[in-house]
């Protein structure tokens, strides 16, 4: 049985330059999301999310694998989307009023019925505190500029000024939120390696 990385498929998405901003038309796909609000480094919230969001995807690629369309794939990566209603927030460091929602990609045969089926059976397992605040639902971002930051989360200050420069540069507004897709494990990965793809919607 072939495995499926969708990093790999979806290049174009996954893996952009460090070097250019390039311009992607990001199609819908489906997701498994969780909202919050809260430091990411330090809220109850934000860990209690990745405790409900990881059991799901697991729960699903092994339904996927040993179920009727047995087709394997390798997990997809964390993605977070990022806002605040003051957006002076995040330049400002004030991490408390920031609002996220912490999503992870789902392959099209992976159906909403499936979704129902992997939350009763990580009910039983685990039963994770936030497991009924999971939720599956397509996202469209359509036309976006994205960059492969490498580094600190909190050095990505010039990465985010040069998509929002060359949006401006295309005569464009920015459109939904900023979309950040985590390549690395930052428990694993040092913080000068740390790779994310930094992603801005736009019409």
């Amino acid at each position: 049985m072939s495995k499926i990385d969708f990093k790999k498929e979806y290049k174009d998405l996954y893996r952009p330059s460090a070097r250019e901003v390039s311009v992607v038309v990001v199609p819908a796909m489906n997701f498994l999301m969780i909202d919050g609000m809260g430091d990411p480094g330090s809220s109850k919230e934000f860990e209690a999310a990745m405790e409900a969001l990881y059991p799901m995807a697991y729960s699903l690629k092994f339904m996927s694998k040993l179920g009727p369309t047995a087709q394997d794939y390798v997990v997809p990566p964390l993605e977070g989307l990022w806002w605040a209603d003051d957006m002076n927030a995040f330049a400002e460091g004030r991490r408390d009023e920031w609002k996220w929602t912490l999503m992870i990609m789902q392959p099209g045969f992976v159906s909403k019925a499936m979704y129902e089926e992997a939350l009763v059976s990580v009910r039983k397992k685990k039963d994770p505190a936030l497991l009924d605040r999971v939720r599956f639902e397509p996202y469209e971002e359509g036309e976006s500029v994205q960059l492969l930051h490498i580094g600190p989360f909190e050095e990505e200050g010039p990465s985010v000024a040069r998509l929002h420069d060359k949006i401006d540069e295309l005569g464009k507004k920015r459109f939904h939120k900023h979309h950040e897709i985590y390549l690395s494990d930052p428990r694993r990965a040092a913080p000068e390696k740390l790779k994310t793809v930094l992603r801005q919607a736009m019409r």
